[in-house]
């Protein structure tokens, strides 16, 4: 598994196609990135955003107490193949709880007693330079899931959460 988890924005339908449908799941979620690929929308605008650094996002929102992972999402999706992949979704009840508590938590504060080179000391990182600019880049993920998840939670949609 790598470090990037990618989310994308569920209708109601979706979600039950996604559950009984894993090739869909994947074709669809390459279908809405490749649409927005070329213009690039805003978080708040997209249907489809994805973050790197999952493993010290995942730190820090747990480090918060954090009430909803949506890291790895909360909600199993069970293929009888594993090979389908590891889907997860956040229901939106749950995206809406993610969504008004990071927009409650500021993002400063999650990354203030972060030393990098605790995170050079967990393997995360080789140095502490690349770790220290990864806590930099840490904001801007923090803005962009907190858009993301907003407008989903505003919207009444559940999101699939896939790491690759």
């Amino acid at each position: 598994m790598g470090d990037t988890v990618e989310y994308l924005r569920l209708t109601a339908d979706e979600l039950e196609r996604i559950k009984s449908d894993p090739d869909w799941a994947w074709n669809h979620m390459e279908d809405v990135r490749e649409g927005e690929e070329a213009y690039e929308p805003a978080p708040r605008d997209a249907r489809y955003y994805a973050i790197d650094s999952r493993r010290l996002q995942e730190l820090l929102l747990r480090r918060a107490g954090f009430p909803v992972d949506v890291i790895n999402g909360e909600q199993p999706v069970h293929y009888p193949d594993p090979s389908a992949g590891d889907y997860h979704y956040l229901t939106a009840g749950q995206v809406a709880t993610a969504a008004n508590a990071l927009a409650a938590l500021e993002c400063d504060r999650l990354v203030a007693h972060t030393d990098p080179r605790e995170l050079v000391e967990t393997g995360f990182y080789p140095d502490a330079p690349t770790a220290a600019l990864y806590l930099d880049a840490a904001r801007h993920h923090h803005d962009g899931l907190t858009e993301f998840l907003g407008a989903a939670a505003r919207e009444g949609r559940a999101v699939l959460v896939w790491q690759l």
